[in-house]
């Protein structure tokens, strides 16, 4: 399984190493570096390289590579998941997961690395187990541990180790008992010259913080679960009560936890919340070129779009750009030869517009292609692809809990053509 993990930060450095079942030395890094190399951006760097001896499998996440080394073929997917929960873990325990807080708690990081595989193999993920296992840092902990030279693991096996339900702890009392759940959907979306849509997707997830006292048992149901495709569960779901009524029934863990991730990509189940019309004309014989682009909303629901930003990478024969955006504000850089609009808020009375021109090199030929527009947008109290929940409901317990669901859109990678 995992032999080894190396943490790499954006400058190729690598600031933190791990080993497991054998001690894999650094140089196997270069491979990585030279598949880094011909990338043209993190994101695009292959998540499996194959080397003489090794797989290295990696993810890129705040700005970090989490390089896994393997020696025998696994199924790539069970260690980039893996991978993505040491993450995640990182984040639930330090608030963020940056290099610099990483390394301001690296007693604790590896202490963490340690109890999460076992010669190579996941052993406790659960975020409510692995904080029994090793006490997360806090201030007045890090000062008596640094006066006594005590650690953080905790002298106690975890209670919820040992049960049916492994990701809950047992004797879990709260004064306020509530439940809350976040439906977050991402759109993809690729729009043509014309407006069509070439592509469109939904990635979504239903985020949960429940602290509720006891062992509950929620079920919660939708208005439309037949909407929901290619559906990842945590592993608190039954699998079998979903499948044959299609009502999500679980013991929740205690804490933050993701409830379930899905996917809707049929094309015509996806409503596209934003349009926009696009006028930018390069000239043959002049060094002038006109550019105009309007944003506004468009199946909406009629909610707010919000947090709008534009951005567009101009082609390289421009040299500047003179515009005035109706509200929000612009920059372009003539170096990297980016633009940047800042638009906020969506006024559908009166639509932000950027209009101007472009300064081209004298005597360049017009560029080949126009360049594409990305888009970056919040719409809150919303879930595009429709979805709403049912109910929720709670068994074995006697209290009544205060329950709260909210809704958000935001773009993916939400790019239009012009």
């Amino acid at each position: 399984m995992i032999h080894s993990l190396f943490l790499i930060n954006s400058s190729g450095d690598i600031f933190l190493e791990k080993h497991w079942k054998s001690v894999v030395s650094r140089s196997v890094c270069d491979y990585f570096f030279e598949a880094q190399e011909r990338a043209t951006e993190a994101e695009n760097v292959p998540p499996v390289i194959p080397t003489p001896h090794h797989y290295l499998l990696s993810v890129y996440r705040h700005k970090i590579f989490f390089v896994a080394v393997i020696q025998t073929e696994v199924p790539p997917l069970f260690v980039i998941e893996f991978l993505h929960r040491v993450v995640d873990t990182f984040q639930d325990y330090f608030g963020v997961c940056s290099e610099p807080v990483i390394k301001d708690n690296v007693v604790v990081v590896y202490e963490v690395l340690e109890e999460m595989l076992d010669n190579g193999f996941p052993l406790a993920t659960e975020s409510n187990i692995l904080k029994e296992l090793i006490k997360p840092p806090t201030i007045l902990r890090t000062v008596v541990n640094t006066i006594t030279g005590s650690t953080n693991v905790g002298d106690q096996l975890p209670t919820g180790q040992l049960s049916v339900v492994p990701w809950r702890r047992t004797g879990v009392k709260y004064t306020n008992n509530e439940a809350y759940f976040d439906v977050v959907e991402e759109i993809d979306a690729i729009i043509d010259k014309s407006g069509s849509t070439v592509t469109a997707e939904i990635q979504g997830v239903i985020d949960a913080c429940v602290k509720l006292t006891g062992m509950p048992d929620l079920t919660l149901s939708f208005m439309n679960p037949r909407l929901l495709d290619d559906v990842s569960f945590h592993p608190c779901v039954r699998f079998k009560r979903w499948e044959s009524e299609r009502i999500l029934s679980f013991i929740p863990p205690d804490g933050n936890f993701r409830l379930l991730s899905y996917h809707v990509s049929a094309q015509n189940l996806v409503a596209i919340p934003v349009y926009v019309k696009h006028s930018i004309n390069f000239r043959d014989s002049s060094s002038l070129g006109r550019f105009e682009i309007t944003v506004g909303p468009k199946q909406t629901m009629g909610k707010t779009i919000e947090g709008v930003i534009v951005t567009s990478q101009m082609p390289k024969g421009v040299l500047n750009m003179s515009l005035t955006p109706s509200q929000g504000t612009h920059t372009f850089d003539p170096v990297t030869k980016m633009l940047s609009w800042d638009v906020g808020k969506i006024n559908p009375q009166k639509l932000p517009s950027l209009k101007g021109t472009t300064s081209l090199q004298a005597g360049a030929s017009k560029p080949d292609e126009n360049p594409t527009i990305n888009l970056q947008f919040k719409i809150q109290q919303l879930a595009i692809s429709g979805l709403k929940v049912n109910r929720l409901d709670m068994y074995g317990e006697k209290y009544k809990p205060f329950k709260g669901i909210k809704y958000m859109t935001k773009a993916g990678k939400f790019q239009v053509r012009t």
